[in-house]
């Protein structure tokens, strides 16, 4: 990578940390902590808790197409200020609504494809799956970081302390984004992000849908799991500020096991390895019931539950990137995304309306079921091997002719081809037999 991919890959993984870290640790700790509202309900935590999901979902799209418009830094800039202005209005709230009030505005800072794209338009095509790797690395570090730490920064300040922290760290951003990170050239991906003539498209395609209810039902778990095991770890006599010694161990060896599976299957997203996943997580909300009553249950079914959810966080990506046609994927991404967000919604609101009416071992006993259901949904996923995606500039002014193109087509490699005339770009699907050299001999001889 060039000086300036490495500094594009390093600004944005620690906004992206920085940023990740306050969402994520409120997780572990606002079903115990917001017990001090005068209004407090387990109905309202779940909603406190998944809210932040709704606007997420409703302005990703939206949000990405706008950074087309205004510019990539000036709409991270004001997902940034709307999120940090949503965490002090948490931090200083009275009531579970006035809390829930800030955890949604924190959501309608959705600046997840904007920051993506930009890291897209900065990189050159042969490095940008290195840099999208350290994004990536930097997103579930933080996931890490936030768990063990969001406990202790709770039991010494108090959830108001957790959302202070984390709108000092956006505000942090803001310099961090307007100076460090490098400048956008003004040019459009059409595999980067959302356009609003393929949404409809992808939307209801049949490849593609079974992936993003899978999202939605991963993110569900996670955020119905989050409702309930706080509550289960306080039961059981250890207070807030212990519950990392649960959490560090746990995810230590899960990224273990995570690493197992994922060299087992290396090249490849088998769906037996899917279902396995899903079945661990049904799996573990099976066992949780029984955890209030011993630390090895609780252990246990934490350690099957990360394991399923790590392992199909990290391959789901590479199955859109295989499933959504070329030249489409900012497209699918901006909808699994949506999808992805409002399952966190819809996570928190289950787990809160079925603690408040059947009690928390119904709650997790739902989540088992949903299992069962996912395991259908899963069983349809085309998966197999993982493709790359390539884009070609075509010469200015040149018009390919149907034979040239079915040359390129026939190319060893070549799974897939669009060519968006607007922009002069191919977008291809390649697997590993493609060689990018020979392809771009042959577009030069167009012009």
């Amino acid at each position: 990578m060039n000086a300036i991919e490495v500094r594009a890959a390093l600004t944005l993984a620690v906004v992206y940390v920085l940023r990740m870290l306050g969402l994520f640790m409120v997780m572990p700790v606002l079903a115990v902590a917001a017990t001090e509202f005068s209004d407090y309900s387990v109905m309202l935590v779940g909603v406190a808790i998944g809210g932040y999901g709704l606007t997420q979902a409703a302005l990703q799209i939206p949000m990405g197409m706008l950074s087309d418009k205004w510019g990539r830094k000036p709409v991270i800039l004001l997902g940034l200020a709307v999120f940090a202005l949503g965490s002090i209005i948490a931090a200083m709230a009275d009531s579970m609504m006035w809390l829930i009030a800030g955890r949604i505005l924190q959501g309608a800072g959705a600046i997840a494809g904007a920051i993506m794209a930009l890291a897209t338009d900065v990189t050159r095509e042969q490095q940008r799956a290195k840099v999208m790797a350290i994004i990536g690395i930097a997103i579930g570090f933080s996931f890490y970081i936030a768990v063990v730490i969001g406990p202790l920064i709770a039991e010494s300040w108090g959830l108001a302390g957790v959302f202070w922290v984390t709108g000092i760290l956006a505000l942090c951003c803001l310099p961090l984004v307007k100076w460090a990170v490098p400048d956008s050239p003004k040019h459009f991906n059409a595999d980067t992000l959302p356009r609003m003539d393929q949404v409809w498209q992808l939307f209801t395609s049949r490849d593609l849908w079974r992936l993003n209810v899978s999202v939605m039902l991963l993110h569900m778990m996670i955020t119905l799991l989050f409702v309930q095991v706080p509550s289960t770890m306080v039961k059981l006599g250890l207070p807030l500020d212990n519950h990392w010694t649960i959490y560090l161990p746990v995810l230590l060896v899960s990224v273990f096991l995570l690493a197992m599976m994922m060299r087992s299957s290396r090249g490849r997203t088998p769906r037996s390895m899917l279902l396995a996943a899903v079945i661990m997580l049904g799996s573990a909300f099976a066992l949780l019931p029984s955890a209030g009553h011993s630390w090895w249950l609780l252990g246990a079914g934490l350690l099957i539950f990360f394991t399923g959810f790590n392992y199909l966080e990290a391959n789901f990506p590479a199955l859109l990137s295989t499933i959504a046609p070329a030249g489409q994927k900012g497209t699918a991404m901006g909808i699994y995304a949506s999808f992805q967000f409002f399952g966190a919604f819809l996570g928190g609101i289950l787990s809160g309306a079925v603690t408040a009416q059947a009690g928390p071992t119904s709650a997790y006993y739902t989540g088992a079921v949903i299992a069962v259901v996912w395991c259908v949904i899963v069983a349809g996923i085309r998966a197999g091997e993982k493709l790359k995606r390539v884009a070609l500039t075509v010469p200015n002014n040149t018009q390919p002719k149907a034979s040239q193109l079915a040359e390129l087509n026939s190319l060893n490699g070549v799974v897939e081809y669009v060519f968006d005339a607007s922009q002069n770009q191919l977008y291809l699907k390649v697997n590993s037999e493609f060689d990018e050299l020979n392809a771009r001999a042959i577009i030069r001889q167009w012009s």
